[in-house]
C-alpha cells in the first residue's frame, strides 16, 4: 500500500483507529477494567478538541518533520464539514491529526509510536 496515493480522510480513517487502540492498550496497561471508565479516560485522549491540541503542541514545539506538516495538512484540508460537538477549525485539525498517524502507521511506525507516546506523556502532564 503507497500511503502518499492515499488521500487525506482515507488516512484519517487508519490513523483514528490505531491511536484509539494505542491509547486503550495504554489506559488497560494502568490497570483500568471497567468498560465505562475506560471509555470515560479515553475520551481524554482521543477527542477532537484534544487531538487538534496535541497539534497545537508539536507545532509549537516544532516536533514535526516537514513530511508530517505535510500530511497533517493533507487531512486538514480535505475533511469534511465537520461535526455537530465541534467547531469546524478543530474538527479540521484533529483530522489532520490523524492523517497524519495514519501515513506514519502506514510508512514508519516507529516514529508513530513515538510520537503517540509523546502524545501521552504531554496530556498525562496536563491532568
Amino acid at each position: 500500500m503507497e500511503a502518499h496515493l492515499i488521500n487525506g480522510v482515507a488516512l484519517a480513517y487508519i490513523g483514528d483507529v490505531y491511536y484509539e487502540l494505542r491509547i486503550r492498550r495504554y489506559l488497560l496497561s494502568l490497570g483500568l477494567t471497567k468498560v465505562n471508565d475506560l471509555h470515560k479516560k479515553a475520551i481524554q485522549f482521543t477527542a477532537g478538541s484534544v487531538q487538534a491540541g496535541l497539534m497545537d503542541v508539536f507545532i509549537e514545539r516544532n516536533l514535526l518533520t516537514e513530511t508530517e506538516l505535510n500530511y497533517f495538512k493533507k487531512g486538514r484540508n480535505a475533511s469534511g464539514p465537520g461535526r455537530k460537538n465541534i467547531d469546524m477549525a478543530t474538527y479540521h485539525k484533529s483530522t489532520g491529526f490523524e492523517s497524519m498517524v495514519g501515513y506514519l502507521y502506514l510508512t514508519d511506525i516507529n516514529r508513530c509510536d513515538e510520537l503517540i507516546d509523546l502524545a501521552i506523556q504531554i496530556l498525562t502532564e496536563k491532568a
